[in-house]
């Protein structure tokens, strides 16, 4: 645009940015396209490489790859989620959770507003990725680029927009080339900031500064000097010495963390071996690679500093106090210097060599403190440990190994200080008891929203495939599915995955009335054999700061009764068919110790007529599903205070969920039954899009009277559960509804089915301790279910009921979760 419609802009600024951060940014939006401009960029073939190659800095095709590889590794959702995690603490930094979960506080990191960005013109990607870690803050960016730099930076941030199609990213990134001469300009950028990061040196962050308003934070990332600090045991040592040069030569030191100083840990007076390692060390310069032609091409303020400051030290070798050691052409040079002051070097491989015994470090340093970055040290590992305290106490922010003077690792700090949080603002919200449920303000406030999936629809199988091909450092933490819909399959996490599910998951507990400051739990899941059942609701609690007894579920219900009444429990969690059981077999003990309130329950249901049990045998108060979800995607929904039954919301920060027809792949109506699909964000090293789970739902209608904005959907069974016989569809939950409606039944029912010699065979089997006699149970299910009633008239099918002992049906042996079809025809 020309410089009449860039004026025009920069004037209506402030009213840009309200219109932009009245819609949050939701940081999956960010890591969603910065993740698929990652790929692009780590493809040859792609035409972002194409359409990004004119404003490459100039250099080797090579460099000109590891440029992009580079920006490519930074943009990754790997690099990123970890940046997030180290820096804010969290992949969704933004929403208001309870940090503590016995307190109503919700507490988020917030955009601070708009972030004027000013880019040095001596790096081509700092301008793009300074942007880039704004927008991940959640805020408004503008930024400028030197004049004297390419268009890379536009051109960057215009491919990565065009990556979001929600257009949110867009609104967000201004960005600008003019000279910094242009003051008034410079002054539309800063005036309506409430940060203003700069790039440069002192006199670079000072023209900015009188720019900056009364109240907005200057974020400083100036020239900064680093040093190596060589101890006697390394100063002979041929690979230190190797690794030094390595580092002076990288980069021709125009980075911040290059060695421009080498200090021995020697007296000043100690010139024989000071002289002595600067020999060496030129020895090793000189073994270096030589600069490119371009590196060697200095300007003329850049060739005047570094003749001055050669012809100076040699002339202050007549007062012996110096020592001068170059190359014939002019490429490197080393000078040693007797008095230890720090000393900035002209750079372009020249460094200064200096003594400073370790006792006069902080003293020596310490007033340098604002110029301090990297210190790169070589010594014992007992040496390395008490120098690094010595010269962070000093001022430097960063110790390496000398040879990883100029490297990093992602989510590392620059300049002593996250830039996430320089660029972000700590809230928080005090609420009141009637936010005792709420685990997420923004659920009450606005739906997630994220575009839809993409792609084939994926089965079990598929996923198993996938998982074989799951990088090593991408499966951390594996678990095995409790085999009940078929034989055991292997899910793979990575650590942080399972916190970030771990977390949801107790979120979800909290609207289901679970109140981690009062209730005392007994976490009755199976435990072993690679199940994370138990494992994932101990973590649940640990997350949640609630009281429990890891018991498990186990055999011996007279010590678990006896435990339950003796610590004073009043919360059950764990399956259905398990708490059954132990209710029942110890209903004497417990219903003595009277303390229990309520059950938490996962991986099967309670019927309506086991609920009306539980309620009026053994007074439980709250009946709940603890969460649902697999093996494969962890956490899916939730049960609020309002929820009952199998209805459930969406963790809609964690999964996409849509519902399509049982038999093709086209969604169903609203409130139609169909097959439910999962879309998961954010897990390392996996894409599950798209994953048909193998249940059947259908989704509700309008908001949740609890106020939250997440999805509900209606669990309807599991495809499995749907049996095909004597020509017929019959659905398990059938009847399980019809033998708590016409028998009044409450106990667990399993439907068996057989292959006779003349006709297939269907079996009910009931509970002896809560079922009617066999044959009027058999009569209702024929009177209630008018298929059964047509198979067995037409002679197709042999239908019978048959009552036994509870511990005689048939169970998963990993989870001890009740099989509800036994299909022995196979």
């Amino acid at each position: 645009m020309g410089d009449e419609e860039a004026a025009r802009r920069l004037a209506a600024l402030p009213a840009a940015v309200e219109s932009a951060l009245a819609a949050p940014l939701d940081t999956e939006t960010v890591l969603a396209a910065c993740d698929e401009l990652s790929r692009a960029l780590r493809d040859p073939g792609h035409r972002v490489q194409e359409r990004l190659g004119p404003h490459l800095p100039g250099g080797t095709d090579a460099e000109r790859q590891e440029l992009l590889a580079e920006l490519a590794e930074f943009l990754a959702r790997p690099t990123l989620t970890r940046k997030l995690r180290r820096e804010l603490g969290s992949a969704a930094p933004q929403r208001l959770n309870r940090p503590d979960a016995k307190e109503t506080v919700y507490e988020a990191w917030a955009p601070v507003g708009l972030v004027a960005h000013i880019a040095p013109g001596n790096a081509a990607t700092v301008a793009p990725l300074s942007l880039i870690e704004g927008l991940l803050a959640g805020n408004v960016n503008v930024l400028k680029t030197s004049s004297a730099d390419t268009f890379l930076a536009q051109h960057l941030l215009a491919e990565l927009a065009a990556q979001d199609p929600t257009g949110a990213l867009a609104e967000r990134i201004i960005v600008l080339r003019f000279p910094s001469s242009r003051q008034e300009w410079l002054r539309l950028m800063c005036a309506p900031a409430d940060a203003v990061a700069v790039w440069g040196g002192e006199s670079a962050v000072e023209g900015v500064a009188a720019h900056v308003p009364p109240g907005c934070r200057l974020v400083e990332w100036g020239h900064k000097i680093s040093f190596a600090y060589v101890t006697e045991e390394a100063w002979a040592d041929g690979a230190t010495l190797s690794a030094l040069a390595a580092d002076v030569c990288l980069f021709e030191q125009q980075a911040c963390s290059s060695p421009q100083v080498v200090y021995l840990d020697t007296d000043p007076g100690n010139t024989e071996a000071l002289h002595a390692f600067a020999a060496r060390l030129a020895d090793a310069l000189a073994a270096q690679p030589a600069p490119t032609a371009s590196d060697r091409d200095l300007d003329p303020a850049e060739y005047a500093e570094l003749t001055t400051t050669e012809h100076l030290a040699r002339l202050e070798e007549h007062l012996g106090l110096t020592r001068v050691l170059a190359a014939p052409d002019g490429t490197w040079r080393v000078m040693a210097d007797s008095r230890p002051a720090l000393t900035a070097s002209p750079l372009h491989r020249s460094v200064w060599v200096k003594p400073l015994p370790r006792k006069d470090l902080i003293a020596t340093l310490r007033p340098m403190r604002r110029y301090l970055q990297t210190a790169g040290i070589a010594g014992s590992r007992t040496d390395i440990a008490e120098l690094s305290a010595l010269v962070l106490a000093a001022g430097a922010t960063r110790v390496t190994p000398v040879g990883a003077m100029t490297a990093g690792y992602a989510g590392e700090p620059h300049d002593g200080v996250y830039a996430l949080q320089r660029y972000s603002r700590r809230v928080a919200v005090q609420a009141d008891a009637r936010f005792a449920a709420t685990a997420c303000l923004d659920d009450l406030a606005r739906p997630a929203q994220f575009p839809p999936p993409a792609g084939p629809l994926l089965d079990k199988a598929t996923v198993q495939a996938l998982n074989r091909g799951v990088d090593r450092g991408d499966a951390e933490l594996y678990f095995r599915s409790g085999g009940s819909t078929g034989t055991p399959a292997l899910s793979l996490f990575t650590y942080e995955d399972y916190d970030t599910q771990m977390h949801a998951a107790a979120r979800g507990l909290l609207a289901a009335g679970y109140d981690p400051a009062r209730d005392r739990t007994a976490n009755l899941f199976y435990c072993g054999g690679m199940y994370g059942g138990f494992i994932s609701f101990f973590s649940i609690l640990e997350r949640l700061g609630g009281v429990q007894m890891p018991m498990a579920a186990g055999p011996d219900h007279r010590a678990t009764a006896e435990m339950i009444a003796a610590y004073e429990v009043d919360t059950l969690f764990g399956m259905p068919s398990y708490l059954w059981q132990l209710l029942h077999e110890e209903a004497d003990l417990l219903r003595a110790y009277g303390g229990l309130r309520k059950i938490y329950y996962g991986g099967e249901h309670f019927t309506e007529e086991q609920r009306r049990t539980l309620t009026d045998t053994f007074g439980i108060e709250v009946i709940h599903s603890i969460t649902y979800g697999s093996t494969d995607l962890g956490p899916l929904g939730y049960q609020c205070g309002e929820s009952g039954g199998s209805v459930h919301h969406l963790h809609a920060d964690l999964h996409t969920l849509e519902i399509v027809d049982v038999d093709e792949d086209r969604p169903v109506a609203l409130g139609e039954t169909g097959r439910l699909v999962f879309t998961t964000r954010a897990r390392r090293g996996q894409h599950l899009d798209r994953y048909v789970i193998g249940d059947l739902g259908r989704a509700l209608p309008g908001r949740c009277p609890c106020g939250s904005h997440a999805p509900r959907f209606e669990l309807l069974g599991r495809l499995g559960e749907v049996m095909r016989v004597a020509t017929y569809f019959l659905n398990y939950r059938r009847f399980v509804a019809i033998a708590g409606e016409r028998l009044g039944y409450g106990g667990e029912l399993q439907a068996v089915l057989t292959a006779g010699a003349a006709r297939e065979g269907l079996t009910v089997r009931l509970e002896s301790a809560h079922a009617p006699d066999p044959e009027r149970a058999r009569e209702a299910f024929l009177a209630g279910y008018p298929e059964v009633r047509s198979a067995v008239a037409e002679k197709l099918l042999d239908f019978a009921v048959e009552v036994v002992d509870g511990a005689a049906l048939d169970r998963t042996a990993t989870s001890g979760k009740l099989l509800a079809v036994v299909d022995g025809r196979r």
